[in-house]
């Protein structure tokens, strides 16, 4: 299943017309996916449901720019579902994993009711990049942790990555 995965990136890649930021965003929170499903030992079938909706969370962004003149996520969450539908038609997945990256990719800015591993580490691995794309506030980043991370993985990288923040602000 691994060959869909990578499909799909070349697919996403070659659909963000060069937009290097777009790409970028997705494929670091592709990597924190990858690497936080595989130490929290996520079934393959899991696995590779969180790396295609990783890949293609954002789906969205270049439609609510144009559109919208601006990325909120309730808007990328709305206009992803057909979007997701459209991209993942002719991708070789079931029925049902094509439904749940679906499900992901519409939820991936929503932190309540949270019905699974796949959908946590999303939140995670998004969250992990944000942070430091959107050069986000040390209150917010204690915020996220108390409240939104739960895996043993994404909460050590969070540490890891802003602990420097945490020691210096202590």
């Amino acid at each position: 299943m691994i060959e869909n995965v990578a499909a799909i990136i070349q697919k996403m890649i070659a659909m963000s017309n060069g937009n290097l930021h777009d790409i970028n965003h997705f494929m670091k929170v592709y990597a924190f996916s990858r690497m936080i499903g595989l130490r929290e030992g996520l079934p393959e079938i899991t696995q590779t449901i969180l790396e295609a909706a990783a890949a293609i969370h954002d789906i969205a962004c270049p439609l609510c720019r144009e559109k919208y003149r601006n990325t909120n996520g309730n808007l990328q969450e709305q206009e992803g579902i057909p979007l997701a539908q459209n991209f993942l038609s002719d991708v070789k997945l079931t029925d049902e994993m094509k439904e749940r990256i679906i499900y992901l990719v519409s939820h991936h800015h929503t932190y309540a009711g949270v019905d699974g591993m796949d959908y946590q580490i999303l939140l995670e691995a998004d969250f992990l990049v944000n942070a430091d794309e959107g050069k986000m506030p040390l209150d917010a980043i204690k915020t996220a942790r108390e409240r939104l991370f739960k895996t043993k993985t994404g909460i050590g990288l969070l540490d890891s990555m802003y602990l420097g923040l945490y020691v210096n602000n202590l």
